[in-house]
């Protein structure tokens, strides 16, 4: 795939990737971990799958807003709803490499154990929705991007909390981006 040099103008730090995985338990009598938050210089790390994790760090900071969350499914959406991710790189790589990572305190990370609908929400593209029935109302409810944002929130100010007082380490060693950042 050729790589093209995105604009500097275009390109934001201070840029975050939210993923759902596979639910963990850090440690006993602690709650499942089941989302983790990076900072997107985390996947210019050299223990994360390359040329995807460069590839993949492009694309999220790209024309993005300082201290923004962007999840995996909305590069997926972005990405023609996933078929252009051949062209980028193996996601599912890349995120088992970052879980790798916080695993090992080779980078900062925020692991959250989110609720059923927020964690399904985040999975979703900004557009989607998602249909839950409601025992005891015995109806359904549909939660869509408005419900999405409000999750999305929630983790940023979790977040900007936690980096105010120190930014996310992405780790040592770090490779080159594929163009400067802004």
């Amino acid at each position: 795939m050729p790589q093209s040099e995105s604009s500097p103008a275009t390109r934001t730090r201070h840029v975050y990737l939210l993923f759902a995985h596979e639910p963990y338990y850090p440690g006993p009598d602690t709650r499942e971990i089941n989302t983790t938050v990076v900072a997107a210089d985390s996947l210019l790390h050299p223990h994360v799958r390359q040329p995807d994790g460069v590839r993949i760090h492009d694309l999220l900071t790209q024309q993005r807003q300082p201290g923004e969350i962007i999840p995996l499914a909305t590069l997926t959406h972005e990405l023609n709803g996933g078929a252009d991710w051949p062209k980028v790189g193996d996601w599912e790589g890349v995120t088992t490499d970052l879980i790798q990572l916080v695993h090992t305190g080779r980078c900062d990370a925020l692991s959250l154990g989110l609720p059923d609908i927020p964690r399904a929400l985040l999975c979703t593209g900004p557009h989607g929705r998602l249909r839950v029935y409601d025992a005891a109302a015995e109806d359904f409810a549909t939660h869509g991007p408005a419900e999405r944002a409000a999750a999305l929130d929630k983790v940023s100010v979790f977040l900007t909390s936690i980096t105010i007082e120190r930014p996310f380490w992405p780790g040592d060693g770090l490779l080159p981006q594929l163009g400067r950042l802004t």
